[in-house]
């Protein structure tokens, strides 16, 4: 399945498509910080248990497509016995006929089983596709509000996103990243927080 062999559409696309909403109301003097939104969400512990939570659920997905297609294969194996039974010329024509009408049932519960796999299929890819745009939307809310405490704190008025083509020059000591993330890991669970752990959370990277 195709949704299966590569993980859901990049949280970072919809970081990228997020970071209008990073804006803070303007006064008549603005005051301009900026952040890196990917460092942001990959270093977020709630990223790294999100990804963790689509893992699961591909893997549910999986066994549930392995399953019925084990069934599929079964199914024709015995269509295939069935068949051969029917030529069988040591046979009455009753019995033939009894074993044709067997056939016939084998082969519409194969179609019905391929066709079930089908819709499973498509709406598994969906339903992934609708975890992950609820879970992006809700880890971008947590993290937009974090910067906009940060920088209500800090007197800015604007935030600008340093990994966006909005930013033409960033010297570096306006930027709020490190104390917005620090913020952001203050709750984390001790396996999930970046002391736990050196690696670097995966977030989705492709279209399935």
């Amino acid at each position: 399945m195709k949704l299966l062999r590569s993980l859901i559409p990049t949280f970072l696309i919809l970081a990228l498509l997020a970071a209008p909403g990073l804006t803070l109301s303007a006064h008549a003097q603005t005051k301009i910080a900026t952040v890196d939104m990917r460092k942001l969400l990959n270093g977020y512990w709630k990223t790294k248990q999100a990804n963790a939570a689509l893992e699961t659920r591909k893997a549910d997905l999986r066994k549930e497509l392995k399953d019925m297609a084990d069934g599929l294969d079964k199914a024709q194996a015995d269509y295939k016995q069935l068949l051969t039974q029917t030529e069988d010329p040591t046979i009455s024509d009753v019995e033939r006929d009894r074993r044709k009408a067997a056939v016939a049932d084998k082969s519409k519960q194969i179609s019905d089983s391929k066709a079930a796999y089908d819709q499973f299929s498509r709406q598994a890819e969906v339903q992934l596709q609708d975890q992950v745009q609820r879970m992006t939307a809700n880890l971008i809310s947590e993290i937009q509000a974090a910067i906009k405490v940060k920088a209500k704190l800090a007197g800015y008025t604007l935030v600008l996103n340093a990994t966006s083509d909005a930013v033409v020059f960033d010297a570096g000591d306006a930027d709020l990243t490190t104390d917005v993330l620090a913020q952001l890991n203050a709750g984390a669970p001790i396996d999930l927080s970046p002391a736990a752990s050196t690696n670097s959370p995966t977030p989705p990277t492709s279209t399935p």
